[in-house]
């Protein structure tokens, strides 16, 4: 385990993923997907809040990097005195709910110019971060306080997966895991608290047009319209307005630590 240099491990994991994942390249991508993806999520439970809430408290701020739809921003600033959401996707911005207390930046994290905060989040965006040591150590730079990053550790339950599968016979490259970025945190000389999560996740989509345009994207080259069209009419049940397919439970690892620890 010392021999491998685990950041270059992550970058040839981010840089083979990225070979299939041309959808969510696509800064449009998630304008697209916002008001969908925000029904996903909400749908799920929140155990991530529950991991930051020994920490809170009125007087304290915090920034939110890559806020997505602002599941995590908008409670989090009814505890807070200053909430901070970093966000580039204008179709996401676009469902985080006004509060008095928050400012929305429209930005990547890499290029945000933001003021320090007692805590920094980050949920679910580590994934296609080709340069993870840089991304870190800014939130490092930014927090008071306290850290707090989650990933998953089991494989992402996507309805492509299954498909790319009947298709072509494998899942194709793999995300970045939580277990890898604990590694690199150690080799960055960060020694984190560490909780793991178990949570049921779904897919939402608004109708069968949508669902192909992402699983299209993420099954590459190989995709046939018919057969994967067909594919997925069998993988995903109608619930009220959406298209939703049930990938199960999801193990999630939430990695904090204090600053320049």
């Amino acid at each position: 385990m010392a021999e491998i240099n685990w950041t270059e491990r992550w970058k040839r994991v981010v840089a083979d993923r990225a070979t299939l994942a041309a959808g969510h390249a696509d800064p449009g991508y998630w304008d697209r997907r916002a008001r969908s993806f925000a029904r996903s999520t909400q749908a799920r439970a929140d155990e991530f809040l529950q991991v930051i809430e020994p920490y809170l408290s009125p007087s304290k701020t915090l920034i939110d990097v890559g806020a997505g739809a602002g599941r995590h921003a908008g409670p989090l600033a009814g505890r807070l005195e200053w909430v901070t959401a970093v966000e580039p996707s204008q179709g996401m911005r676009a469902q985080i709910a006004p509060r008095d207390n928050m400012t929305v930046i429209a930005s990547t994290w890499e290029d945000a110019a933001v003021a320090p905060a007692d805590f920094v989040i980050c949920s679910h965006v580590l994934y296609g971060v080709a340069e993870p040591v840089s991304f870190i150590e800014k939130m490092n730079d930014a927090a008071r306080e306290r850290v707090f990053v989650m990933m998953r550790e089991s494989e992402l339950p996507h309805p492509a997966a299954v498909v790319r599968k009947r298709l072509l016979g494998d899942e194709g490259p793999r995300l970045p895991r939580f277990s890898e970025l604990f590694m690199v945190l150690l080799e960055m000389g960060i020694a984190p608290d560490v909780r793991f999560l178990r949570y049921p996740m779904t897919t939402h989509y608004s109708d069968i047009e949508e669902a192909v345009i992402d699983v299209r994207a993420l099954v590459g080259e190989g995709w046939d319209e018919a057969k994967g069209r067909a594919e997925l009419e069998e993988l995903l049940r109608r619930e009220g307005d959406d298209l939703v397919y049930d990938g199960g439970i999801v193990l999630t690892g939430v990695a904090h630590w204090k600053p320049n620890s």
